[in-house]
């Protein structure tokens, strides 16, 4: 089969095409024949090892993992024996976790794995746009137990993340501020904010406005002054930030009346199956930058490292049978 390798850590020209051998799933294995996958913010971070501490983790001079990607949309080609969740045929989006493997036209995985069937009114291409930026989102607005009317800024609205977590806040009923850049105001609009501000003009700590929630979605803002923006008791969520403005947070939550929450994402089956009926309700929908093919995979990663990517970036995987 086909599989993009990471040969080393670096720019987009560390990465080729190779064929590998296709994978064959255990006793409680699934087959997944991949139609289109996702090239995210976080699988650009680990192909540059940014930040450092990336190596000590996945591998000093390359990752051991060589073939990335966590995002999946396809369907099932094989079980193992004891497999019951799944069956031959199904077609199911999710997540393969830090085992990554997606980038390829094959990939095995435990059936417990963050895999639900796909919402049947979405192609594999927008499937593929869900889990990444929604089970992220939807994690860290949990944390700040969103409530109705409640006031909350996504930093960062027109990315993965922001662009759904605009859908499920409005879904829980808040009132949502968006920052980005004008040019994406159309878009954050059409997904349901309700006050867009242009982070190049405008910043949003100075106003007399207070938030219930500020949602940092890309670790590019002031912790000190979104503390500032904060109402009494509100909430920071910090989807991505260094590890010494976590241990910042920390501290400040032990000696503060608000909140600050970071760390890793908990990724859940539950939530994969609730974003499927939100979809098929039209209460929530993907959000598309660009499409690449397979053999474009360096410049869908050179979208990606610029860091204005709209939603997400889809790979979509060709399979010649």
């Amino acid at each position: 089969m086909k599989a993009i390798i990471c040969t080393k850590y670096g720019t987009p020209d560390v990465l080729e095409i190779e064929d590998v051998k296709k994978p064959f799933p255990t006793d409680n294995q699934i087959l997944i024949k991949i139609h289109a996958t996702s090239v995210t913010s976080g699988d650009s971070r680990i192909r540059q090892a940014n930040p450092f501490m990336i190596r000590l983790i996945f591998g000093l001079k390359k990752p051991r993992q060589s073939i990335l990607g966590v995002i999946v949309a396809g369907e099932v080609e094989a079980i193992g024996q004891s497999v019951t969740k799944f069956n031959v045929g199904d077609q199911i989006y999710g997540s393969l976790g830090m085992g990554f493997g997606a980038h390829a036209e094959y990939a095995t995985v435990k059936e417990d794995a963050v895999l639900a069937l796909k919402p049947s009114n979405l192609t594999y291409e927008q499937a593929a746009a869900i889990p990444f930026g929604a089970n992220a989102s939807m994690y860290f607005l949990r944390l700040a137990n969103i409530k109705k009317k409640q006031n909350i800024l996504i930093y960062g609205a027109s990315g993965s993340l922001g662009t759904a977590a605009i859908q499920l806040a409005k879904i829980s009923g808040a009132t949502v501020t968006a920052v980005c850049s004008a040019k994406n105001f159309d878009l954050v609009k059409s997904l349901g904010a309700d006050l867009v501000i242009d982070y190049t003009k405008q910043d949003f700590t100075k106003t007399v406005v207070k938030y219930d929630v500020i949602f940092e979605t890309i670790g590019k803002s002031s912790f000190s002054k979104n503390l500032s923006a904060l109402s009494t008791n509100g909430y920071l969520l910090m989807a991505s930030t260094k590890i010494l403005t976590m241990l910042r947070g920390l501290v400040v939550s032990l000696f503060s009346s608000k909140t600050i929450k970071s760390g890793v994402v908990k990724e859940t089956v539950d939530d994969l199956n609730y974003f499927k009926t939100l979809i098929e309700n039209k209460l929530l929908k993907p959000v598309i930058d660009q499409t690449y093919t397979f053999d474009q995979f360096k410049s869908a990663h050179t979208h990606v490292d610029t860091g204005h990517k709209k939603g997400n970036v889809i790979l979509l995987v060709q399979h010649i049978d």
